[in-house]
């Protein structure tokens, strides 16, 4: 398989549909469509959890409902298997708390004519200096 020239297309477009979703609390459960039963994995603050239905299980477990979201950068790379490497940076506020930095990282592989979401990792920008 070669790179992909529609990278940056691809990358952002995911963005906007896995944010649109997953900020929308009646159609977050929706995101699941984005992973592999078994094949992708995702790290949130630091907890490894594989396969979809665990991935919906701890996304689930989220208690906050309203969600304010700022993209500062979406960047993407091309992958030599095609698949799309996606770096976001932004700033969001869940419900009334105050808003955080945070960084996400997605992995895109190709599957058939579309795409699924192998790799997630999700992490608040917090330094803590102690």
């Amino acid at each position: 398989m070669a790179l992909n020239p529609q990278y940056e297309d691809i990358g952002k477009g995911f963005v906007q549909q896995y944010y649109a979703l997953f900020d929308n609390p009646v159609q977050r459960a929706n995101v699941i469509n984005f992973y592999s039963t078994t094949d992708s994995f995702m790290t949130f603050e630091g907890l490894q959890i594989q396969g979809a239905p665990k991935i919906m299980e701890k996304l689930s477990s989220l208690t906050f409902q309203k969600i304010t979201r700022v993209i500062t950068a979406v960047d993407s790379q091309p992958m030599f298997d095609g698949g799309v490497l996606i770096n976001v940076l932004g700033r969001l506020q869940c419900d009334e708390d105050p808003p955080l930095a945070y960084s996400q990282i997605f992995v895109l592989k190709p599957m058939g004519g579309t795409f699924f979401c192998a790799h997630d990792i999700f992490r608040l920008n917090i330094h803590n200096s102690a």
